[in-house]
């Protein structure tokens, strides 16, 4: 018993310290770069005010969610607190400003975190084909994947197609040189990761894997995960000379070897340091690389940051 309550203190030691650290690179560095200060007049309709004729699938930095579908995840108190990474529902998201989606699914098509459900993956589809009907210009990268664990949903490559019909952007290498207004009245880029069903192919209406690449880490570390984004952010080549999209998560996970196990609390820990992140990238002449930006619990200062750096590489700034 001593041994696990003399781990546990050296672990929150070890959290204190890494948040410290963080703290002093941003008191020291700060947290300024190109389009920091940009002000946003519209969250809802950002890109069409950058406007769509200017602004290239490649040089978006898209402020994306992690576990995007989990707002009504589990049993309110009970479960939800284990799995819940977002607090508001997919068309508020969008409304806000955020432009990626992540969705898990399992074999009967709800969404899912792990072992908890919450309500149909139709439900995520209506609020995206909602929030479109209502704005013109903005476009969405939805990735859909099978949960790990989980069976794949039949038949769910017909019903993405069928579901999203004209709003899809077919898979196109040529879609990351192309602005907005050329791929429009598309509106949606989908990404669908089976776990054993087979991969949609090249030229099709969806897109495989291979286009949304990320790295993640089991770690609830702040600094921990802050160092390895940067670090797997560096071996990325630059958004001007690649054809896939790289996503960073600015999370950490809840680990089974800590007390504290509620998705908030522990993610807490980095969602203050997303400014400073970005910043970094620039220090590190990184900046060039930054394309997918996501996060637990979005706020509007998260999209506020991604949508300066938009701004700046439209114009020309970086």
């Amino acid at each position: 018993m001593g041994d696990v309550i003399s781990k546990q203190i050296e672990r929150r030691r070890a959290i204190q310290t890494q948040e410290k650290t963080l703290n002093d690179l941003m008191r020291i560095d700060g947290e300024d770069y190109p389009g920091s200060d940009y002000y946003l007049m519209t969250r809802e309709t950002w890109m069409h005010d950058l406007n769509p004729e200017k602004l290239q699938i490649k040089k978006i930095v898209w402020p994306g969610t992690h576990d995007s579908a989990t707002n009504e995840i589990g049993i309110p108190f009970i479960t939800r607190p284990f799995a819940q990474c977002q607090s508001i529902s997919i068309y508020e998201q969008l409304l806000m400003g955020t432009r990626v989606l992540d969705i898990r699914v399992q074999k009967d098509r709800k969404v899912c975190h792990g072992i908890l459900t919450t309500y149909s993956v139709d439900i995520v589809i209506d609020d995206v084909k909602r929030f479109l009907s209502e704005t013109k210009s903005e476009i969405i990268i939805l990735e859909v994947r099978t949960e790990y664990g989980h069976e794949d949903p039949p038949d769910f490559d017909m019903y993405l197609e069928e579901k999203l019909g004209d709003y899809l952007i077919p898979n196109d290498e040529q879609v990351f040189e192309k602005t907005i207004g050329e791929v429009l009245p598309k509106r949606v880029i989908c990404v669908w990761k089976p776990s054993k069903l087979p991969k949609p192919e090249a030229g099709g209406m969806l897109w495989s894997e291979g286009y949304l690449r990320d790295n993640w880490i089991n770690t609830d570390l702040p600094e921990t995960k802050f160092e390895s984004n940067l670090e797997y952010l560096s071996k990325q080549e630059p958004v001007n000379s690649r054809k896939y999209f790289y996503r960073v998560e600015n999370t950490v996970t809840p680990v089974p070897d800590n007390p504290i196990v509620c998705v908030r609390p522990v993610t807490e820990r980095i969602h203050a340091y997303a400014r400073l992140f970005i910043s970094q990238c620039f220090t590190k002449e990184i900046g060039d690389r930054l394309q997918i930006f996501s996060t637990d619990f979005i706020d509007e200062d998260f999209v506020d940051a991604c949508v300066g750096l938009t701004y700046a590489r439209v114009q020309g700034i970086v």
